[in-house]
């Protein structure tokens, strides 16, 4: 069995970011999803599990960072293409998200992305496995 990840993701409101991500396109598992947490599948070993603040302080002892003023985590995902990069981008801002950051274009390399409802940031990249590594600067 390959290794799974699980991020876990404080949200103000569930209802209104499971909306959201549906929009983006992902939806939950409900096998996982109930009024507290909501289980989003991104891929066959990759998940984002939006809990409600209250249910996501039972899992830590420290504050939950302001994503108003800080950044706790950048969520980063591999896209297929170019244009699936901007696909999901386009969803994402159209369903509510802000931009986080210009895109980035380094020829065999493209980036877009956004802070989602909560303010968490995401951010999918598309990279041409066949080309070098590109270098900034």
């Amino acid at each position: 069995m390959p290794t799974m990840i699980f991020v876990n993701l404080p949200v103000r409101d569930l209802g209104r970011s499971l909306a959201f991500f549906k929009e983006v396109g992902y939806e939950p598992n409900p096998q996982f999803t109930d009024e507290t947490a909501a289980c989003l599948v991104i891929s066959e070993s990759i998940f984002v599990m939006l809990l409600t603040e209250a249910k996501f302080k039972e899992f830590t002892k420290k504050e939950l960072a302001d994503t108003n003023t800080s950044t706790e985590v950048i969520v980063a995902l591999s896209a297929e293409s170019r244009a699936q990069v901007d696909q999901v981008a386009d969803k994402a801002i159209a369903a509510g998200a802000g931009p986080a950051n210009d895109p980035m274009d380094l020829g065999s390399m493209y980036s877009r992305s956004f802070h989602d409802l909560d303010g968490h940031m995401w951010e999918y990249v598309w990279m041409d496995e066949n080309a070098e590594p590109p270098h900034e600067g």
